[in-house]
């Protein structure tokens, strides 16, 4: 495993920011980390780049253990933190030529040109951080924490305040640098961790409540209950779809009903015999199918 977190339990004071939380993320692997506000993404991942000391738990890194004592085996991690910090008074190709030189690489100008190319900063390599857009700051972020080539990316929510031309162009950098990295990214936009992510990691109040890939999430595997779409001929009212067996919520929208399951079990066949039963025609049945942004909510507002 390239990364793996073992019941990784944290505390501030008396409150529990992890609660013996534990995944693994093999290499070659784009993942999303999703969570609302204070569910401990950040956190997390301060933990995996050895920034953070928890208090219960293991995590490893390429087989190795994370510890504050553990420097080496932080060149195999590249984080961009979410406030991006950047020197401002330094020009672009000045900071990254430093930035090398803390690891001390012995091919120091050939690896700035390198992430130079790379990130597209060329045409601004010669100017201050201070002078850029939002979105250079971010290439020359990603700049700094792949200078060193390491085999995992660690990037805590890299598209906040971008503009839709800077979220697609950082986008398409993501997905090409996690062609040869492992990436770990957290954020707050859905369709962009539908868009470049192939497995996502949901924490909520500090656990662990989903964990897969996108399509079999989205299928609704991991939520308890059901969503069907049905349309009848006839005028009919909420009550009567809530005494059907197993419906617990029914919300019309239009000549349309959402009719919510009070478990996994498919309630279809029961709309159907109720529909008979009542002498009603169904223009209309289905299974809703379920987006990461509806998932993500079932699970993170229970």
């Amino acid at each position: 495993m390239t990364v793996e977190t073992k019941n990784i339990t944290k505390l501030f004071g008396k409150q529990k920011a992890l609660n013996n939380v534990s995944f693994q993320i093999k290499k070659g692997e784009l993942v999303g980390f999703l969570g609302p506000n204070g569910a401990g993404k950040s956190t997390m991942m301060k933990i995996i780049t050895g920034y953070l000391p928890f208090d219960l738990g293991e995590v490893f890194i390429n087989n190795q253990k994370i510890s504050s004592e553990n420097i080496e085996i932080r060149k195999s991690i590249g984080y961009l933190p979410e406030q991006n910090p950047l020197y401002t008074d330094l020009y672009v190709k000045e900071f990254l030529e430093i930035t090398a030189g803390f690891y001390k690489l012995k091919n120091k100008k050939q690896r700035v040109a390198e992430m130079v190319g790379l990130t597209g900063l060329g045409d601004e390599q010669h100017k201050k951080i201070r002078a850029l857009s939002k979105g250079y700051r971010q290439r020359v972020g990603l700049a700094q924490a792949l200078i060193h080539d390491p085999s995992v990316l660690i990037l805590d929510e890299p598209t906040t305040g971008l503009d839709p031309n800077q979220l697609e162009e950082i986008r398409t950098l993501i997905r090409e640098i996690s062609k040869e990295k492992t990436v770990m990214l957290s954020s707050h936009i859905m369709q962009e961790v539908e868009a470049i992510c192939n497995r996502v990691i949901i924490i909520n109040k500090g656990e662990i409540v989903a964990d897969g890939r996108i399509e079999d999430i989205k299928s609704g595997s991991v939520i308890r209950s059901q969503v069907v779409v049905a349309e009848f001929s006839s005028t009919i009212n909420r009550e009567q779809l809530l005494s059907i067996e197993n419906i617990k919520n029914a919300t019309q929208l239009g000549n349309i009903w959402e009719i919510e399951s009070d478990n996994k079990q498919d309630i279809r066949p029961a709309i159907f015999q109720f529909a008979v039963e009542n002498k009603l025609i169904l223009l209309t049945l289905q299974e809703k199918q379920q987006n990461l942004e509806n998932v993500f909510h079932q699970l993170t507002q229970r």
